[in-house]
């Protein structure tokens, strides 16, 4: 009988956090042909973060994958966006106007080539900075006032290499590695932005 009172238990619990009141949004292009780019590190940094709380990024909803995670109390939205990365922006209104998120409350995993990999920024708005992605979110969203997670994957070798082949290649192992140390830092920096700690975030991770 104790095993199905637990049972109830923990559905209350789940039941008692509330509504999906918070988005993570990870940017990259849906297919195995991307995974492992540059431009896909937003959806690695989710995935870490999925695997940390437990959860899976497996159910198709708002022209993405999602899962729900529940971050110190907080019913968390974990999305990819399957609409590529150049309107990314589409999938995730449409799931903030679905559940009344307002864009500070939205959360940007993405990468960022202006910084060595590894590097990270924390930031609680701003513009696109020349990414496609930013650009589409910024658009459907109406609003730069959400906080994004800059994530350094390597500047081009030379200012003439095109750039739609370095984002859309893949990382040596080394920048792999490097980037992939981070992930804890990522995952406990979202958790802090969660929290309205935003300044601690970036004070921690932003070097």
């Amino acid at each position: 009988m104790s095993n199905i009172f637990d049972l109830f238990k923990k559905i209350e619990q789940k039941n008692d956090t509330g509504p999906v009141s918070f988005i993570i949004a990870g940017l990259g292009n849906p297919g195995r042909d991307y995974a492992k780019t540059r431009h896909n590190i937003g959806f690695a940094a989710l995935d870490h973060i999925a695997e940390k709380y437990g959860v899976k990024i497996d159910r198709a909803k708002f022209h993405a994958l999602v899962g729900e995670a529940q971050i110190d109390g907080v019913r968390v939205l974990l999305m990819k966006p399957e609409t590529f990365m150049n309107n990314s922006g589409t999938a995730i209104a449409e799931a903030a106007a679905f559940y009344k998120i307002p864009p500070e409350r939205v959360l940007v995993l993405h990468d960022e080539i202006s910084f060595e990999p590894g590097l990270l920024r924390i930031r609680r708005k701003g513009s696109a900075g020349g990414h496609n992605g930013l650009k589409s979110i910024i658009a459907h969203l109406s609003s730069e006032d959400f906080p994004r997670i800059k994530i350094g994957v390597g500047k081009k070798p030379t200012p003439e290499y095109d750039l739609a082949d370095w984002v859309l290649g893949r990382l040596s192992e080394a920048d792999a590695l490097a980037i992939a140390k981070r992930f804890d830092d990522i995952a406990e920096a979202a958790r802090l932005i969660i929290a309205d700690k935003t300044e601690d975030a970036m004070s921690r991770f932003s070097k």
